[in-house]
């Protein structure tokens, strides 16, 4: 009789756990295009630490020999870092998405205290403090530039930048600049940078509504150019704060060395996911969605110089260019990808350190010459390694 009870025990344990493990692996897989699957074991690089990486993939480029990479962890113990800015005393400013600015001082160490959290953001879904950008003339004009999700009043998700002033270890206090741009809990765009031309150039979604992208008189689903005030930039094309349309959800900007604007950005979601881009941005160029996708075409709309394929997503994010590639990170994708630049064109798109470290958001350019990335594996779409999210500089020359 005992082995009888020991065994239906058993059963219930193990049935219990397997149901269990059905509706986490369901609710998973219903979620937004660069959730994807489980990630694979990675790379548990240690803090400071040089690693020999195998090179399991081949014909990679020289830039990211896997033979001679130099990988270090410059921060651990982050919650789904979106972007990181250099601070000219050599500290390191980071955004996280539940809301809070973090700071890596300049001996390398993450102060426990955030440079500040803003109270009005709204961390739903893919949304929260997203962009991040330091003034050109950061010397005389020491602002930080921020992007982030919020609720108004009724319950209704916006986006926004606003202007906060550094002080040594902090911000000050926000100031609107662009208001109001459509939000929703997945595609809200995100990324800021100032482009050569001193502007600020802004990433937006196309707020889960594909029909804003088409239209130029509303700021989603598109690239925005405007001053460090937050007016609409000179010789903008349509006389408002719009650079571009037709983008679904633009997450990475990058300038080659002819001052050509490259932007990365997701493709189509769902049961058909894949067609992720790499898009050149001319202003008043309509870039197609939600109306062609991948290599269609129709006349007065632009496609993109490269995209992932019908069969294989990259989930694009953050992007940087450095030696004739333009290098992003993959969310869904799980690896820094480098295109390789040949004038206007994208001649071949490689892919390094897949599956090591998970999701990976940020990629840039640092001053002393390596390419720091940021994981996102705390997104909710990940699974995180204890030490995670990190950032990780890697010496790619």
């Amino acid at each position: 009789m005992k082995k009888i009870i020991i065994i239906i025990l058993g059963v219930a344990v193990v049935g219990g756990y397997v149901v269990y493990k059905f509706k986490f692996l369901t609710k998973s897989t219903l979620r937004e295009q660069n959730s994807g699957t489980a990630s694979a074991p990675r790379a548990n690089v240690k803090s400071n630490s040089k690693i020999e990486i195998e090179n399991s993939q081949p014909g990679l480029t020289p830039s990211l020999d896997n033979k001679s990479a130099d990988v270090e962890v410059v921060a651990q113990g982050l919650d789904t870092p979106w972007a990181i800015a250099f601070l000219p005393d050599g500290g390191i400013l980071v955004t996280e998405r539940p809301g809070r600015v973090r700071l890596v001082n300049t001996k390398g160490q993450l102060e426990p205290t955030p440079a500040a959290t803003l109270a009005s953001v709204k961390e739903i879904g893919e949304g929260g403090l997203l962009g991040l950008a330091l003034d050109p003339d950061f010397a005389s004009k020491p602002f930080v530039y921020l992007y982030y999700t919020y609720s108004e009043s009724g319950g209704r998700t916006l986006n926004r930048m606003v202007r906060m002033k550094y002080e040594p270890g902090k911000l000050g206090e926000e100031t609107v600049l662009v208001d109001r741009i459509p939000g929703a809990a997945n595609h809200n765009g995100g990324r800021i940078k100032f482009g050569p031309d001193g502007y600020l150039y802004i990433t937006t979604g196309d707020a889960q509504n594909p029909s804003q992208a088409q239209d130029t008189t509303t700021l989603a689903g598109k690239i925005l150019r405007v001053t460090d005030t937050g007016q609409a930039a000179p010789g903008n094309p349509f006389g408002n704060l719009v650079y571009t349309f037709g983008h679904r959800n633009p997450q990475g900007l990058a300038w080659d060395d002819t001052g050509r604007l490259w932007a990365t950005e997701h493709g189509r979601s769902g049961i058909q996911s894949g067609l992720d881009e790499v898009n050149i941005i001319e202003a008043g160029k309509n870039y197609g969605w939600p109306t062609i996708q991948g290599d269609q075409t129709r006349e007065g709309m632009v496609g993109p110089a490269a995209n992932s394929g019908p069969a294989k997503t990259w989930a694009p994010a953050g992007a940087a260019i450095t030696g004739g590639s333009l290098f992003f990170g993959g969310l869904r994708g799980e690896a820094v990808y480098e295109a390789i630049l040949d004038g206007g064109r994208v001649a071949e798109v490689k892919e390094h350190y897949k599956g090591q470290y998970g999701r990976i958001r940020e990629v840039i350019t640092g001053p002393d010459g390596r390419l720091y990335i940021t994981t996102s594996n705390r997104d909710g779409r990940g699974n995180p390694a204890a030490d995670d999210d990190r950032i990780v500089s890697i010496k790619y020359n």
